[in-house]
């Protein structure tokens, strides 16, 4: 018996190939051993959208939905369900809740101690020198044995006294 991952991939494989038929039939049997699986829910969704079927594809939208209610791609497949079956206004509110989630995903911090893979991280060029230069305008402070104009306190109290 083929694994729930190989049985998933096997349907994404028809579907791939535009054989939406076998991958329906594929994803609802997966479904009926593991009602849970949000990929297969996903794209049966998806497979039944591209069948023509926008009711029953809005159907299996909503029960992903109910699996995940902050996913964007639901959100996302579930507006361009109902754009396609005529409802306009569900699809503009399904769409918004996917701008949210989308939001809500880049909002969030990364998670304490979790750095990624390090291969994957972005590489950070380093900061560049900055050379320093000449200002004329910035007083620089007296030297020992040196006078300033305009500064009595660099002048040097009279040697006859």
């Amino acid at each position: 018996m083929p694994t729930a991952q190989e049985q998933f991939d096997d349907a994404m494989f028809d579907f791939s190939q535009a054989n939406y038929d076998n991958a329906i039939a594929k994803l609802k049997a997966l479904l009926d051993s593991e009602p849970d699986h949000f990929d297969a829910r996903l794209a049966l969704g998806m497979a039944l959208y591209r069948k023509g079927d926008y009711a029953t594809a809005i159907s299996e939208g909503h029960k992903a939905e109910q699996l995940r209610p902050k996913e964007q791609l639901v959100h996302t497949n579930l507006s361009l369900f109902y754009m396609k079956a005529g409802d306009k206004q569900k699809a503009e509110h399904h769409g918004l809740q996917a701008r949210i989630a989308g939001w809500r995903d880049n909002m969030a911090p990364p998670a304490a101690g979790q750095s990624g893979e390090p291969e994957l991280q972005m590489a950070k060029p380093k900061p560049p020198t900055i050379p320093q230069r000449e200002m004329p305008w910035k007083k620089k402070p007296p030297t020992a044995g040196t006078e300033q104009p305009g500064n009595p306190a660099s002048k040097s109290p009279p040697s006859g006294q």
